[in-house]
């Protein structure tokens, strides 16, 4: 498995996004044990979770107690980094909220302790800014949590620019992750993506796969994908994994997952090296 760097913590090129198996349309408990502990046989040494992934009003953190529990009873669980976030509420209702107080992260991050049953988060990340919240004091709390040793480094999502160099500045120089949406559906964060880059911050990439599954559709603008996937009888998936690695060795890309199979094709586009041509294809397309 190849590898990059979170911080200091030297973790899998390609981690494992939990949420589908959490929300809606979720595979049963037995299947999704099944397909983390596959994540792991196969070298993935990062997980990405929040306590907002779960689907009814009455079970938040399901997925992190979900992780906890596959982590436990695989001998390579102690090697995992494990990758969680607060800011982001579900009702219950299929809806997404927000509550980035200060009061509220520093709650969640207990919660999140005692779920994934551990002294101290790896990674922490503020979900989504609140509008409501000064930017400033979501962050603020984010840098109390790490200055008490709750959590072992820091991280945002879903972020601009500007709001990159703020919780930088907040933080003390210890941001170690960006967490925002990428994929070739959604190129638009690519400014964050090149900062990352300029900074030596861990870009993480969420939903990356998105648009893929109508790369071979005639007239698709993803259809490139298709193409190079068929001339190098591997999957468009991977192609688009492979891609967005040659973008920057700070990209860490978190592609989701409810099936074994799924995981270990993405793991595979570690090994999968395009060409420049390829690359610029793929970029104009």
């Amino acid at each position: 498995m190849h590898s990059r760097r979170i911080g200091d913590v030297e973790v899998s090129a390609i981690g494992l996004g939990a949420m589908p198996m959490s929300i809606e349309g979720r595979p049963d408990e037995e299947h999704s044990l099944a397909t983390i502990h596959a994540a792991l046989d196969a070298g993935v040494t990062l997980i990405d979770t929040a306590d907002a992934y779960h689907r009814d009003a009455d079970e938040v953190g399901h997925n992190e107690t979900l992780i906890a529990k596959a982590l436990a009873s695989h001998d390579r669980g102690a090697d995992v980094l494990v990758a969680t976030k607060g800011g982001h509420l579900r009702p219950g209702d299929g809806s997404w909220t927000l509550d980035g107080s200060p009061r509220h992260l520093k709650a969640a991050c207990e919660e999140s302790l005692r779920r994934l049953g551990v002294e101290a988060i790896g990674l922490y990340q503020f979900h989504r800014p609140d509008p409501r919240v000064p930017y400033a004091e979501s962050v603020g709390a984010i840098r109390d949590l790490l200055d008490e040793g709750k959590i072992r480094m820091a991280g945002i999502s879903n972020a601009n620019p500007e709001q990159i160099r703020q919780a930088q500045e907040i933080l003390g120089g210890r941001l170690v992750s960006v967490q925002n949406q990428f994929s070739p559906a959604f190129r638009s964060s690519e400014p964050e993506l090149r900062l990352c880059d300029e900074l030596g911050i861990a870009f993480l990439p969420w939903s990356p796969l998105g648009g893929i599954s109508k790369a071979g559709e005639l007239g698709s603008g993803h259809a490139p994908f298709a193409r190079i996937a068929e001339a190098r009888g591997v999957s468009p998936q991977r192609v688009c994994l492979a891609w967005m690695l040659a973008k920057s060795p700070v990209v860490v890309p978190i592609p989701g997952a409810s099936r074994p199979a799924t995981i270990r094709d993405s793991l595979a586009a570690g090994d999968l090296t395009l060409t420049a041509e390829e690359l610029a294809e793929l970029d104009a397309a």
